[in-house]
């Protein structure tokens, strides 16, 4: 007979593993997610306010001279304590950051196999191949007009940054809820497409095109 559980909460089910991008947009480790997401946030405001030469020139001075500090302090406490640990950053400097060739080679085809289609949709939607997906790109447009009009590129990034260390964990936690809101919402669109559709001699044609 199995041990009964002390703990609701407990479960035989393992949750997948995580990549290191994926654990830190979850906060799965709330320091280091708290630690990356202030330093991409410091850096972005600081980029919003002052030059990119100018925020690079002076966060790299501050990393190096915390960097020598550390080095000055871990030399004289050696001395002091006439050990003979080596250089206080020897693992750092012995770390492989050279690129293997064969993912940076793998990295570039997937790239180039996703700018393709990119391409290829641009066309597809620039030259009204079909007429209804051509209106809801031309909608999206006439929206950007006005995102465009209100933020400039800089705060757009900030937000994006925003979003991504808080909309997938608010996912997570209320997934039931938000995947009803949106199927209802998917199926309504789904549904006036489907009518305009009908409606629209250009679009049965386009389908007509398709099926040929």
């Amino acid at each position: 007979m199995a041990p009964r559980r002390n703990n609701k909460y407990e479960t035989d089910v393992e949750l997948p593993p995580r990549g290191p991008v994926e654990a830190l947009v979850y906060w799965r480790d709330p320091k280091k997610s708290g630690i990356v997401f202030g330093g991409i946030m410091v850096v972005l405001l600081s980029l919003s306010f002052f030059s990119f030469i100018s925020v690079v020139a002076n966060l790299s001075l501050l990393a190096l001279t915390a960097a020598f500090g550390f080095r000055i302090y871990k030399t004289v406490q050696q001395a002091i304590q006439k050990t003979s640990d080596g250089h206080p950053f020897k693992e750092i400097l012995e770390l492989d950051l050279t690129l293997p060739a064969e993912k940076v080679r793998s990295t570039s085809d997937l790239a180039v196999t996703h700018i393709n289609a990119v391409v290829s949709e641009l066309r597809r939607l620039f030259l009204v191949e079909d007429f209804i997906d051509s209106v809801k790109f031309g909608v999206g447009l006439w929206m950007l007009t006005y995102v465009g009009s209100w933020f400039n590129g800089m705060t757009l990034i900030i937000l994006g940054v925003v979003a991504l260390f808080t909309l997938p964990k608010v996912y997570e936690t209320n997934k039931a809820q938000i995947d009803q809101n949106i199927e209802l919402v998917a199926g309504k669109v789904n549904e006036i497409t489907a009518k305009v559709r009908a409606a629209i001699p250009i679009g049965k044609k386009a389908e007509e095109k398709k099926e040929q």
